[in-house]
């Protein structure tokens, strides 16, 4: 195993260069990209100062961003970077959003940064090295029972197919909300992901997969000693369909949920 830690000042100052542009920039445009999907000004800003950076410190490394695709090399490594997990808040002044980028090496994220401009606080992991917010280190939580479970769930889906797939998030909600503690949508995965990595969630349950979205936060729930799986109950990589993030003492009780055991 590759040891990425030699990268990690350079994620830290990319997400720190987003930092600075999301706090100190209302957004000024909001488009509409898709069925019920936004962008605003901001995001395109932070994308763009972000794939500048990371352009110039590590070349031999490709970018894929939610706003402008994949660029420079496509094997090896690749920075997943999301300028504005959870546009929709940040759009209407909602402080629960986040800046996310991960590294990727085999199909699944080796370091991530995210940093949530708003609530002051940076998460930061490496592959073997463990999760850390503003540098102290962290953990999921040690709940065993669902019903002291707080669960969050990713938002619905929009788009084509949506109703049909929302149908199988409105019995997620009525299967979890008989049985755990609270259920919360914050809107974002990396707040979600980054909340299960430090105990303050004791799992989210995502049934989507966007590598931006997800991989930097799916690390830093395994570096704090959680699982993350697929709806299958595999492990969850850059391909699966679900992003399930759960500590270790409801690993079981959740997959059952979903008719699988976790593998």
């Amino acid at each position: 195993m590759a040891d990425h830690q030699e990268l990690l000042p350079v994620a830290r100052e990319a997400v720190a260069i987003a930092r600075r542009i999301v706090r100190e920039r209302a957004p000024v445009s909001v488009i509409a990209k898709g069925d019920r999907d936004l962008v605003t000004d901001v995001d395109l800003a932070v994308e763009e100062a972000v794939r500048e950076f990371l352009t110039g410190e590590t070349p031999e490394i490709g970018i894929l961003g939610e706003e402008h695709g994949r660029t420079g090399p496509s094997d090896g490594l690749w920075w997943a970077l999301d300028p504005v997990d959870g546009t929709a808040n940040f759009a209407r002044g909602i402080p629960l959003c986040g800046v996310s980028l991960g590294l990727v090496e085999a199909r699944c994220a080796v370091l991530a940064a995210i940093d949530l401009p708003f609530l002051d606080v940076t998460y930061t992991a490496v592959e073997g090295h463990g999760a850390f917010a503003c540098d102290e280190r962290i953990h999921v939580s040690g709940a065993t029972d669902l019903a002291d479970a707080a669960i969050a769930i990713g938002d619905f889906a929009v788009g084509e197919g949506a109703e049909v797939k929302n149908r199988a998030r409105l019995a997620l909600l009525a299967a979890l909300g008989a049985r755990a503690q609270r259920i919360r949508m914050f809107g974002t995965a990396a707040v979600d992901l980054a909340w299960v990595a430090q105990g303050r969630l004791e799992a989210t349950v995502i049934l989507a997969n966007l590598p931006w979205d997800t991989l930097a936060g799916v690390l830093l729930v395994r570096e704090a000693g959680g699982f993350v799986l697929d709806g299958d109950g595999t492990g969850h990589t850059v391909d699966s369909a679900a992003t399930i993030a759960v500590c270790p003492g409801l690993k079981a009780e959740l997959m059952s949920i979903f008719g699988k055991p976790a593998v």
